[in-house]
């Protein structure tokens, strides 16, 4: 692996360095500096600043303050974050367009849901009885009657000492040997639900059953099921460890019901082209512009777009002509399912999915215990990415290198907008600081903080400020934001500057 990783690198630093193209009045220390591509986006870095990118933040901070304290897409506060977004962009000479895609805004129950085991064991679970079954909870659903045989998806029976043992129904490879038609019964644990409801329907499941993981304190119906998810459509419910354990015995047969009502809503991608570079060399350069309801979203995802907006304006400043074409975007409904990015790569044709080089994702780049990550596009450390999506990491991994960072693999898990991309076989990578994972001990020495404590102990919720990003007195523990917003930010230039100059047929350089 060592050795392979190092000849591909070569290969890189060639290919790069070869691609690099100037335009004229831009400073010396921008032009390439003898075949090392970190010399050649020392400019740029050094115009990239944590001052700029605050700037940024602060700007979405006032808007949240302005409009009940968030930004969620639907709210008057995503709209306003969408102009600012715009308007900076296209003061910096960029080409802004707004992408427009339609939503479910709301779901809501027609009426309660049901679960029963109608086999070998009839019985019907209704709120209140034992075992307890909780009928106030509809997940990732959308309306169906099913009856059908439980099929368990690699469960943990009994669970773990710790929370997020189970990784039930977060990878594809869970769903092997799957029956077409089964209703699928997953445990809670370590992914996103919609990720696992994704991968059950995906699978062919016809319904959907979760159950809540086991150990102290996560035994009773979870009570943070969203009610209906974009893009699922099959029936599923939420119930306790007892029923999911009862469910797990062979031959098990059961029915669920469920009837969930959607309304539609509209909203908008930001999306800022270069006005040169070879259009059918596109480079995507994303993150996610929404927050959760819950508050203003400084880290998640202030800080990517913050991060990408002023590389964007940096290098209009800079009058850095890309080889290949720009196209960075900023997407809505993220929290929700990536819906923003999943419709746009939905409305490309094919010939518009082919002339994209690359795809750069940038979802949180400024946690406050953060670690460096780094997507891991070669498969080291889950699957691999599209052909070329190690060309991609090896970008961020050799500038880490030249730079002296230690930095470590994350998994395409498909939480962020990366997914709807390598999902079509285009080459993506980016990086990440964290999010409601605990840092480790082993953690802790290489990029100090708390261990035991959330790479972004406010993910999600109302704290994610620009007080809380900061380094003062309000700072979330250890408040080592701007430490990981200076380094990160950074290397997201260079992987950009990388991308945008190189010769490389990147979509067919093997991982």
């Amino acid at each position: 692996m060592r050795g392979r990783k190092a000849a591909r690198r070569v290969t890189l630093a060639v290919l790069v360095v070869l691609g690099l193209v100037v335009a004229e009045g831009v400073p010396a220390s921008a032009a390439p500096q003898g075949g090392d591509p970190v010399k050649d986006s020392k400019a740029l870095r050094k115009k990239v600043t944590v001052a700029g990118i605050r700037k940024h933040q602060q700007a979405l901070q006032q808007i949240a303050d302005a409009n009940g304290g968030t930004r969620a897409v639907g709210t008057p506060g995503y709209d306003q974050s969408v102009d600012y977004i715009a308007r900076k962009a296209r003061a910096a000479g960029y080409r802004v367009t707004l992408d427009e895609f339609t939503y479910v805004a709301e779901f809501n129950e027609g009426s309660p849901p049901v679960l029963e085991e109608t086999a070998p064991e009839p019985q019907v679970f209704t709120p209140g009885s034992r075992p307890a079954y909780d009928g106030d909870f509809v997940t990732f659903t959308g309306t169906g009657d099913v009856t059908a045989p439980v099929q368990a998806v690699d469960l943990v029976l009994p669970p773990g000492a710790d929370p997020n043992t189970s990784t039930s129904g977060c990878e594809p490879e869970d769903f092997a040997g799957f029956v077409a038609g089964n209703i699928a019964l997953i445990q809670r644990g370590t992914c996103a639900y919609t990720q696992k409801a994704g991968n059950a329907q995906n699978a062919g499941a016809s319904a959907i059953i979760l159950f809540n993981e086991g150990q102290p304190g996560r035994t009773a119906v979870p009570n943070n099921l969203p009610l209906g998810a974009e893009g699922v459509h099959i029936p599923g419910v939420g119930t306790s460890f007892d029923v999911g354990v009862d469910l797990a015995d062979p031959g098990t047969v059961a029915r669920v019901k469920t009837e969930v009502l959607e309304t539609l809503a509209t909203s908008r991608n930001v999306i800022a082209e270069s006005r040169g570079g070879d259009p059918n060399r596109t480079v995507v350069v994303g993150a996610h512009l929404d927050s959760v309801p819950e508050g203003p979203g400084i880290n998640d995802n202030g800080s990517g777009s913050g991060g990408i907006l002023d590389i964007a304006e940096q290098i209009a400043k800079l009058h850095i002509r890309p080889r290949n074409k720009l196209r960075f975007m900023w997407y809505g409904a993220e929290e929700i399912g990536l819906v923003g990015s999943t419709k746009y790569v939905e409305e490309l044709t094919q010939e518009q999915k082919d002339d994209i080089l690359g795809m750069l994702n940038f979802d949180m780049i400024g946690s406050p215990n953060f670690a460096r990550f780094v997507y891991d596009g070669d498969g080291t450390a889950g699957p691999a990415g599209p052909t070329g999506s190690g060309f991609i990491e090896d970008v961020f991994l050799d500038y880490f290198a030249a730079v002296g960072l230690f930095n470590e693999p994350t998994a395409f898990d498909g939480r962020s907008d990366y997914g709807p991309f390598i999902a079509e076989g285009i080459p993506a990578g980016g990086l990440f600081t964290g999010a409601e994972v605990p840092k480790t001990a082993e953690q802790l020495a290489q990029y100090g903080g708390l261990a035991g404590v959330p790479f972004d102990p406010c993910y999600h919720d109302a704290c994610d400020t620009f007080a809380g990003t900061g380094d003062g007195p309000d700072a979330t523990a250890p408040g080592l934001a701007l430490v990981a917003l200076d380094q990160m930010s950074d290397a997201t230039a260079h992987g950009v500057l990388t991308m945008a100059m190189t010769r490389a047929d990147v979509r067919n350089t093997p991982n």
